[in-house]
């Protein structure tokens, strides 16, 4: 019977595009290849769950830090900026995983049937071993890929099913706080949705605030508490990380990249780019260059 582990391995080799990344026809269900181990990857994470399947990672989210491998998942609860690292990967065995953004709706009808569940802490970023039924779920899920006209007919009643696994796990109460109608985090989502989408736009606080249904000071104490950043933070994160992709991806200067994502001065850009990922923009690009070059040790 072919497993989890090969239905990504396929799908990986046919479809993972230079990031690594491989879509589905699934909304929100993607898988990652990688054949050589990493440099440091930030990002600002959706609410996910990734299930790894070969190789390990490493991601640190504020001071904690998290070492996973084949059968672990990740769980992150949250819009949040982690810091990511693939740790074992070659080409003879490259790292794999499944990652399935949460979908606050499913888990929101979910809640409304399944027993309550007592408050979880508010760290949302947790590993743990994979449990036999999630996998189970993803694994039927990569099998309706050969079958395209069923995904449409099918995969939303397995997405439910893989939400409900989770959520009857030992951090659903922490997952259930993301379907909760009208709670903190669904309503900081909100402003979140508008950050990510014109986070190149001079976006006033008050703004952010209305779109949540708060005042300015409360918008920022929550904005804080869910995100772990202040909004400006948030914003300038997703700047720097999208001017970092296009000079990597897209071979753009630093100047190009600074203007593209909003920034009126290189100056600027050049200082808060070397805070974030530890170097100027051009000393960072060339060393990422001169990683991916070098030949894996394993």
């Amino acid at each position: 019977m072919t497993t989890l582990l090969e239905l990504v391995r396929r799908h990986t080799e046919s479809h993972a595009g230079r990031d690594g990344v491989a879509p589905t026809p699934i909304s929100g269900l993607s898988a990652v290849r990688a054949t050589t181990p990493s440099g440091l990857l930030h990002a600002i994470s959706h609410p996910l769950v990734c299930l790894v399947l070969q190789g390990s990672k490493h991601v640190t989210m504020g001071a904690q830090g998290f070492a996973f491998s084949a059968g672990d998942s990740l769980l992150i609860t949250a819009n949040v900026p982690t810091v990511s690292q693939i740790t074992r990967a070659s080409a003879a065995e490259p790292y794999l995983s499944l990652v399935l953004e949460l979908d606050p709706a499913v888990i929101a009808e979910l809640a409304v049937q399944m027993a309550g569940a007592q408050d979880a802490d508010g760290f949302p970023v947790r590993v743990d071993p994979t449990d036999a039924e999630t996998a189970d779920v993803a694994l039927r899920l990569m099998r309706l890929l050969d079958r395209p006209s069923a995904i449409p007919v099918l995969h939303p009643p397995l997405v439910r099913e893989l939400h409900y696994w989770l959520l009857a796990g030992r951090h659903g109460a922490a997952i259930r706080r993301l379907g909760w109608p009208d709670s903190h985090a669904q309503r900081i989502g909100r402003a979140v949705a508008i950050l990510r989408r014109d986070f190149a736009k001079t976006l006033p606080v008050e703004k952010l605030a209305a779109v949540a249904g708060m005042s300015a000071s409360s918008f920022h104490q929550h904005f804080r508490t869910v995100t772990s950043l202040s909004p400006l933070q948030f914003q300038k994160q997703l700047r720097l990380i999208e001017a970092r992709r296009l000079m990597l991806s897209e071979g753009a200067n630093a100047s190009s990249a600074a203007f593209a994502v909003g920034y009126e001065s290189v100056t600027q850009f050049t200082r808060e780019y070397g805070r974030l990922f530890g170097m100027p923009p051009v000393q960072d690009t060339r060393a990422a260059r001169e990683r991916a070059r070098e030949p894996a040790d394993f």
